[in-house]
């Protein structure tokens, strides 16, 4: 066979399949960031907060996501929390059938933790960064603080703190390639399956790293774009 038709679709290619670890990828992807940004968004707040205990467990949660490995965290979440459930189902009800975690779900949840922990610390710094007059001046012609932060420091937050997210998104994609190994069908996945019946690694796993590179600089195409979207009329030096 030529190296195209392997890649074609069919009975005899394996396109199809890799199209659909593509979409799996993709979906994963898309699933976690607005659960991640939430959670980060969520976890920045309560680290700039008044409330010591609410910035101590802030300091916690970054501390430990980030120190560790995404694979670890990966396998924590799929084997310890299906663990967890089945323990409690079993506490319960002692007949209870077995519960299987999704890999998906899985996979939403380990990689949104992960993309929080950073996230949260993305958004403190952007947060830090703000020019306090500008608050100051709010405050004193009569808008509340809820108002100060919506037309105030939102945007300059998002401002400054969108080309880390960009980085945290770009990074998100890459990842996604981890939950292969709790058997989700991702692209990865769906490469490795290939390599066995076929034994030609080079070729799937050249087009896999060409999918991925052409799907991250797409995303740095359209985030290079929203950067500049956000910083006009932004004096630069």
């Amino acid at each position: 066979m030529q190296w195209y038709e392997y890649l074609s679709y069919g009975s005899t290619g394996w396109g199809d399949e890799l199209l659909s670890g593509l979409v799996i990828t993709l979906s994963l992807a898309a699933v976690t960031l607005p659960l991640g940004l939430a959670l980060g968004l969520a976890v920045a707040a309560a680290s700039v907060s008044s409330s010591k205990a609410a910035r101590w467990g802030a300091l916690g949660f970054t501390t430990v996501i980030r120190g560790l490995p995404e694979l670890l965290s990966l396998f924590l979440i799929y084997h310890g929390v299906g663990m967890l459930i089945n323990n409690t189902l079993k506490w319960l009800n002692p007949e209870a059938d077995f519960f299987e975690l999704s890999p998906f779900v899985a996979g939403v949840i380990a990689l949104g933790l992960v993309f929080a922990g950073y996230a949260a610390e993305v958004l403190r710094g952007a947060w830090q960064a703000l020019d306090r007059g500008q608050s100051e001046a709010g405050l004193s012609i009569g808008m509340s603080k809820l108002q100060v932060f919506f037309h105030i420091e939102r945007p300059q937050i998002l401002r400054l703190a969108l080309p880390g997210l960009g980085n945290l998104w770009i990074n998100l994609i890459k990842d996604t390639a981890l939950v292969s190994v709790i058997a989700l069908s991702d692209l990865m996945r769906m490469a490795n399956i290939a390599v066995g019946s076929t034994k030609k690694p080079f070729l799937f796993f050249l087009t896999v790293c060409l999918m991925y590179w052409v799907i991250c600089i797409g995303c740095e195409f359209c985030i290079a774009k929203m950067e500049r979207r956000a910083n006009r009329g932004i004096r630069t030096l």
